[in-house]
């Protein structure tokens, strides 16, 4: 499985780039032919002085492709609620193919 992880807007610390890869080790789990995996971790460009984090995580699997927005006041937790998503969405897509 190939991560990909690109900021926008910002520089990652090593702290948070660790967190996400090591949830995204998680994926397998739940769909064995996962090819690739990109996240987008961006800073929302809004007037305000309070800037939303926003995850998006696109999960790419043979003939399919997954993919989840969240945002949050913090990436851990916009990526989190974008993880959990994408799994769902994972989970319901084999339901399907299996029934």
């Amino acid at each position: 499985m190939n991560v990909n992880i690109q900021t926008v807007h910002f520089d990652a610390d090593e702290k948070l780039v660790e967190y996400v890869t090591k949830k995204l080790q998680k994926l397998p789990t739940f769909h064995d032919s996962i090819l690739k995996v990109d996240v987008f971790l961006k800073l929302d460009n809004v007037v305000h002085n309070i800037k939303d984090k926003i995850a998006e995580i696109r999960v790419h699997v043979p003939k399919h492709e997954f993919f989840a927005k969240a945002s949050s006041k913090s990436f851990e937790e916009s990526f989190d609620h974008a993880l959990e998503s994408t799994i769902n969405q994972v989970k319901r897509r084999k339901e399907k193919l299996a029934a």
